[in-house]
C-alpha cells in the first residue's frame, strides 16, 4: 500500500497531503477518491487512511485509527565523514533502511568535499528528503534526523552518551563483535565512520580520548559506504 508522510501538526480527519506528494499520488500512482493509503508522521505515529478527494495539487484524506510504533533500542547514530559524489545520498537511504535514528555528516581532514555556510543547510535538506522517501519505501515510522554538515573539531568535542564506536585501520583496534558482546543493549550507540582516506592519527586519538572504541572491520579494507552499512547491520543484528 502506498505510504505518505504527514507532518505531526496535520493529523486531522480532513488532512491534506502536501503539494509534491499530492502530485505523486494523483499523477504518478493514479490514486483516486476511495483508494486506501498509509500515512506516518516520522515520530512513530501511523494510520490507514482513505482518499476522499483528488484536486489539482491537493489530495484530501480521512484518517482511520492512529497507531504508534515503539522506538527500537538502542538508538543508533551514524556520524559519517562525507564521501565524494552522490555516495552520501546512498548512505542516507540505506542507513534509514537499517534503522538509524540520526545521521551526522562530518567534514574531516581528508574529506574531499567542503561546504560553506549557505551550502551545508541545503545539503542537509536534500538528505532529509532522501530519508523521508526511504521511510516511505521501507515502512520506517521513525524518520531519522539528518543534521547539517559540521566540522570534525566541533563534533568531537560535543557530549556523546552510550556506546561509542569508531571504525579504524589503526593497530590495536578490537573486534567489533567482541566489543558488542561486552555491551548489553545500551540506550544509544554511535558509529563513527571516516572518509576515503580514513581518519588522521590525530582525529583517531581525539575520538578515543572522547570515549570512542576503535574497532577493526576485518582484514579486507572496506570503502567508506560499505563500512557504514557493515557496522549498522552488525549493530542491528546484535541488538534485535
Amino acid at each position: 500500500m502506498a505510504r505518505f508522510f504527514l507532518s505531526a501538526d496535520s493529523w486531522t480527519q480532513g488532512s491534506t497531503l502536501d503539494e509534491e506528494q499530492s502530485r505523486h499520488c494523483s499523477q504518478v500512482l493514479r490514486k483516486q477518491a476511495g483508494d486506501p493509503v498509509t500515512v506516518f508522521d516520522g515520530l512513530g505515529r501511523f494510520a490507514q487512511a482513505r482518499i476522499t478527494a483528488v484536486k489539482k495539487n491537493a489530495v484530501l484524506l480521512e484518517i482511520g485509527e492512529i497507531q504508534y510504533a515503539e522506538k527500537s533500542t538502542p538508538e543508533i547514530i551514524l556520524a559519517q565523514a562525507i564521501p565524494k559524489g552522490k555516495t552520501m545520498d546512498w548512505i542516507v537511504e540505506k542507513a534509514v533502511e537499517l534503522g538509524v535514528s540520526r545521521i551526522i555528516p562530518l567534514i574531516t581532514r581528508y574529506t574531499v568535499v567542503k561546504y560553506d555556510a549557505s551550502e551545508a543547510p541545503r545539503k542537509a535538506e536534500k538528505w532529509q528528503k532522501i530519508a523521508m522517501e526511504a521511510c516511505k519505501q521501507c515502512g520506517q515510522n521513525w524518520m531519522p534526523i539528518v543534521e547539517t554538515p559540521i566540522d570534525w573539531n566541533y563534533y568531537i568535542n560535543r557530549s556523546n552518551d552510550g556506546l561509542k564506536i569508531i571504525a579504524s585501520l589503526a593497530d590495536g583496534a578490537t573486534s567489533l563483535r567482541e566489543l558488542l558482546e561486552k555491551n548489553f543493549t545500551p540506550q544509544q550507540a554511535t558509529i563513527l565512520i571516516g572518509p576515503e582516506g580514513d581518519f588522521t592519527s590525530e582525529e583517531t586519538a581525539a575520538a578515543i580520548n572522547q570515549g570512542f572504541h576503535p574497532v577493526t572491520l576485518g582484514d579486507i579494507v572496506l570503502r567508506t559506504e560499505t563500512a557504514s552499512l557493515f557496522c549498522l547491520a552488525v549493530v542491528r543484528c546484535r541488538y534485535l
